[in-house]
């Protein structure tokens, strides 16, 4: 579809898929009118961030292309630093449609984790059907719904190579398919907010200006799902994660292996880079705790485990992640 691609594990609802992925990294040029290949979006957002403060900005933005959209809702949420929490700052809402700019303020990246997987590769998701979502999407689609969605569509913010927040449009009243050029469009505008956000930053101003700090004074927690309950613990706690067919065994310092009901897939996508590598298929360690490297002679050639603190099993490296670890390790 020319780099609008249809992901293979998605749900179907009727003739048309429950959600779709774009990779934002292919850029694709067209033709046509503004809106087509996004200079009708990107020079209204250019117009507003030059004339206006940011925030005041994105609220004007979010008008003019919720309204351009036909969406019933365009909004903007932040992430912290360490994008583990986020929050709603911006929303704009069409007429009589309920505003939710109060609500997920400093919520758990956990709820939204099957979104974060794919927001974090530079991915925009549309969702055609919010209630025929996959199982991994559980705790996301539950919010939509309590939101009334019916259709999203959601696309990162990067500000100087970092994932910082998401962009995106609800339809409540009914089903709404945006096609590639709108996601284009509105990953245009994505760009010019994340520039003023490197700018803001510079200066001082953004969130600071409202008297909030960018990131949450606290340890950042991240929520292991169990059954029947909800632990928060800090990436630090984390020694490494192991799948367990559709779940995950979480090592934790204390000693316990919890099973969170999500798969390694999820965390991949949800954990740090720069704290966490997956050394094979069904693993990923918390760097800040690997003891030893050993490498010998195996059956089938030369053999890597890894000794991850407290936990006395060993982690085979797999040969496609070597060269990853030992950069990282700095060996």
């Amino acid at each position: 579809m020319d780099g609008f691609r249809a992901d293979t594990r998605m749900m179907k609802a009727a003739s048309k898929p429950a959600y779709e992925i774009t990779d934002l990294n292919e850029d694709v040029a067209r033709d046509g009118d503004g809106r087509r290949d996004g200079a009708g979006w990107a020079y209204l957002a250019a117009q507003a961030l030059l004339s206006m403060p940011v925030d005041e900005a994105i609220s004007t933005l979010l008008e003019q292309i919720g309204k351009d959209a036909n969406a019933d809702r365009a909004w903007l949420f932040k992430y912290d630093e360490a994008l583990l929490r986020f929050r709603n700052t911006h929303e704009w809402s069409r007429g009589s449609i309920k505003s939710y700019l109060q609500d997920l303020q400093d919520a758990p990246v956990t709820m939204i984790a099957w979104l974060h997987q794919f927001l974090v590769e530079n991915r925009a998701v549309m969702i055609n059907d919010v209630s025929a979502l996959p199982r991994a999407a559980r705790d996301l689609q539950a919010e939509m719904l309590r939101q009334d969605d019916k259709s999203v569509v959601s696309v990162p913010v990067f500000s100087d190579g970092r994932l910082v927040a998401c962009v995106g449009f609800d339809a409540t009243r009914s089903h709404h398919r945006w096609g590639e050029d709108d996601v284009r469009a509105l990953s245009r505008c994505a760009t010019l907010i994340g520039l003023s956000f490197a700018r803001s930053a510079t200066t001082g101003r953004d969130d600071r200006s409202r008297g909030r700090p960018l990131a949450s004074p606290f340890t950042p927690l991240i929520y292991l799902r169990l059954h029947g309950a909800v632990r928060g613990v800090a990436t630090e706690e984390m020694l490494g994660l192991r799948s367990a067919k559709d779940y995950t065994q979480v090592f934790l310092v204390d000693g316990s292996i919890v099973l969170d009901l999500r798969s390694l897939t999820v965390w991949a996508g949800l954990l740090s880079q720069s704290q966490f590598l997956r050394i094979h298929r069904t693993a990923i360690v918390n760097l800040l705790h690997v003891e030893t490297l050993d490498r010998h002679a195996g059956t089938s050639g030369e053999r890597w485990d890894l000794k991850v603190r407290a936990v006395p099993q060993r982690w085979t490296v797999a040969r496609a992640y070597r060269a990853e670890l030992r950069s990282r390790l700095g060996i």
